[in-house]
């Protein structure tokens, strides 16, 4: 009886490599400008963790952030604020988004500088403005003339603190997120995992 040749196994396509994060990522901007959906949306496309900073410390507080600024105001907020950072940069490697003030603390410059790699979404205060839905859950964010004047004094700390800038006028999320991920790739802080 003649034996039937065996098949050769199909061969599978290569899976594509997952990736991770050779060091903490910190998205800062003005409020508005998106860092937690593109820091979101990066995660769920690149398999990484990531976190929001605000989240993080009301679970942390057990409060929510408007109820911290009303009880210890912002100066309590702003250490509040640090120790999470130091915490969130000394934790594994995540996608971290920051709240929009996080700049004003010069501590969390050095913080910045030794623990991660800073990517600054730009954003105008009017178009903050039209993006947020409800500015009742942002204390610092009381009428658009108090916003624009806010977010012209933190320009110049964003700069400084950032390693990559990106504008997201007029650009969706996915676009925001994939000019993100080019970003981290070239610059080697997002790479194939090692198996």
């Amino acid at each position: 009886m003649e034996r039937k040749k065996a098949r050769p196994a199909p061969v599978a396509a290569p899976a594509e490599s997952p990736l991770a994060l050779r060091c903490p990522v910190f998205f800062v901007g003005f409020m508005g400008a998106g860092k937690t959906s593109v820091a979101r949306r990066l995660a769920r496309t690149c398999k990484v963790a990531s976190v929001d900073m605000d989240t993080y410390i009301e679970r942390r507080e057990g409060k929510k952030v408007r109820e911290i600024f009303a009880a210890v105001g912002e100066e309590g907020f702003r250490a509040v604020e640090t120790e999470v950072l130091r915490e969130l940069g000394a934790a594994d490697p995540m996608l971290v988004s920051c709240g929009g003030g996080v700049v004003v603390t010069p501590a969390n410059h050095e913080v910045f500088r030794e623990a991660g790699f800073v990517v600054y979404l730009e954003v105008t205060a009017d178009e903050a403005a039209s993006r947020i839905s409800d500015t009742s859950t942002r204390p610092l964010f009381q009428n658009l003339e108090a916003a624009r004047a806010r977010c012209e004094e933190r320009l110049p700390l964003y700069a400084a603190v950032a390693d990559a800038t990106v504008s997201t006028a007029g650009k969706s999320v996915p676009a925001i997120a994939r000019e993100v991920q080019r970003i981290l790739e070239k610059e080697g802080v997002l790479c194939p995992q090692r198996r």
